[in-house]
């Protein structure tokens, strides 16, 4: 197998598919070659919102780029983790192509901003196989958009087969913390509660997000119909990742430990990612040591994860509490309030995933500070012993040693337009440097 076009070396990849199950080859390759390579710390990155392999290959090599010049006598090994998730083509990525779909002018019709364009149907197609034919229909009614009754709530009910409400298999474990992590039990309410309403939320979130040279038009709920197709594909990737971490990574990284069992390994993750990244931890085998940090990259994944109790429901926990504990070292929780995917539309559907009351009228800063916050925007939360620096001061000081700690990354994630912001900006040196520095790698 011919290795990807990538700026660091060593580099390997582990795919997993949407249950978690891993390329055997992939897998015995790394555990063959990162002991006779000498590898003593080993950079696990796994990305968020991809279309494809080249994507995330993309990211991985732009981001490991100025590794080797910041630890140069390091024995540092690399891997990406390939799963089967999406972006939505209108979610530019800083210095990344463009996707034309994406550059739709400010003075194009309102049906035209909310119809799913080649791109997008493409990635739907390649992320939820054998669904070609309701992809067609939800892209037909997007186009057309025929009515606000009876159309609006058949769109729901397409949307709720394409990405498979209630889940099944081994992912249906991972639905039940995947939007309220921690919170109430069961499939998220914004996909069965009714769609108009639904839509008509999302319609007037978007339309508070214009980018400049916007015009602000009343909204309708078919503005907001992409936007739920969008939390609904989120809502199986977030499922996903869950899914690919315990099942997948943890189960890879605890042979890995068998294998090498000198290697330090150093976590990375990037928007669901992190998620997935996290989720490793509640996967890895007992007794095995060989993490050695965590980096969430804007995290799209519950603030309160980590969490022993859920402020307002003490008798709950996060879905990862004390996992923090299976990392011999810190985990370290980039945010930033530039970052409008998981500052606006994350804690609104995750509110919406929780319960159907409507949020039409409550504060977005009132939304964040509630359990429906997300890591990526304002850090880890409710956990006792919690450090926060600015990334310049994470940069001067000695980190942690273990527990947690957040740093606001706003002086360099503050790129992006609507509807995702800064999201995405996340290929900076000193976000490479923070790795090195959380994991101790000289």
């Amino acid at each position: 197998m011919a290795d990807p076009a990538v700026s660091v070396s060593p580099y390997w990849e582990l795919t997993f598919d949407a249950d978690g199950d891993v390329d055997g080859r992939e897998r015995d390759r790394l555990l063959a070659e990162v002991p006779r390579r000498a590898v003593r710390d080993l950079i696990v990155f796994a990305h968020g919102w991809n279309n494809d392999r080249s994507g995330a290959t993309r990211l991985y090599s732009q981001f490991f780029a100025p590794v080797p010049g910041l630890a140069p006598h390091a024995r540092v090994g690399y891997v990406g983790v390939v799963w089967p998730s999406m972006r939505f083509s209108d979610e530019p990525i800083p210095d990344f192509p463009r996707s034309v779909a994406a550059d739709v002018p400010a003075d194009v019709p309102a049906a035209a901003r909310t119809a799913l364009d080649k791109d997008t149907r493409h990635a739907l197609l390649e992320v939820f196989p054998g669904r070609a034919t309701v992809v067609e229909q939800i892209a037909r009614l997007l186009d057309q958009q025929p009515d606000e009754g009876a159309s609006l709530e058949e769109f729901g009910r397409l949307v709720r087969l394409l990405v498979e409400v209630p889940p099944q298999g081994p992912q249906a474990a991972f639905a039940a913390d995947t939007l309220a992590e921690g919170g109430p039990q069961g499939d998220p309410a914004m996909l069965f509660g009714h769609t108009a309403t639904v839509c008509g939320e999302f319609a007037e979130a978007l339309a508070g997000m214009t980018a400049p040279g916007e015009t602000f038009s009343l909204p309708r709920p078919w503005d907001g119909a992409r936007e739920l197709l969008r939390q609904a594909t989120y809502y199986a990737m977030k499922r996903r990742a869950g899914t690919v971490g315990e099942r997948g990574l943890g189960s890879a990284l605890g042979r890995l430990a068998t294998a090498a069992p000198g290697v330090r390994v150093h976590l990375v993750g990037h928007s669901f990612g992190g998620r997935l990244v996290s989720f490793a931890l509640r996967g890895l085998p007992e007794g095995v040591r060989t993490v050695k940090s965590v980096t969430l990259l804007q995290g799209a994944f519950s603030h309160y994860a980590f969490a022993a109790s859920l402020p307002g429901d003490p008798g709950a926990s996060g879905a990862l509490h004390g996992q923090q504990s299976r990392v011999d070292g810190p985990v370290v929780c980039c945010y930033s309030h530039f970052d409008m995917a998981l500052g606006t539309i994350y804690p609104l559907a995750s509110r919406m995933a929780d319960d159907d009351r409507s949020v039409l009228g409550v504060d977005p800063g009132h939304l964040l500070g509630a359990r429906w916050g997300a890591m990526g925007h304002d850090g880890v939360q409710a956990v006792e012993g919690t450090k926060t620096f600015t990334l310049a001061d994470a940069l001067r000081a000695q980190l942690p040693v273990s527990g947690c700690v957040n740093v606001d990354a706003c002086a360099v994630v503050n790129r992006g337009g609507p509807p995702s912001g800064a999201h995405s900006d996340i290929c900076h040196r000193e976000l490479a440097q923070l790795v090195l520095a959380a994991g101790r790698v000289r």
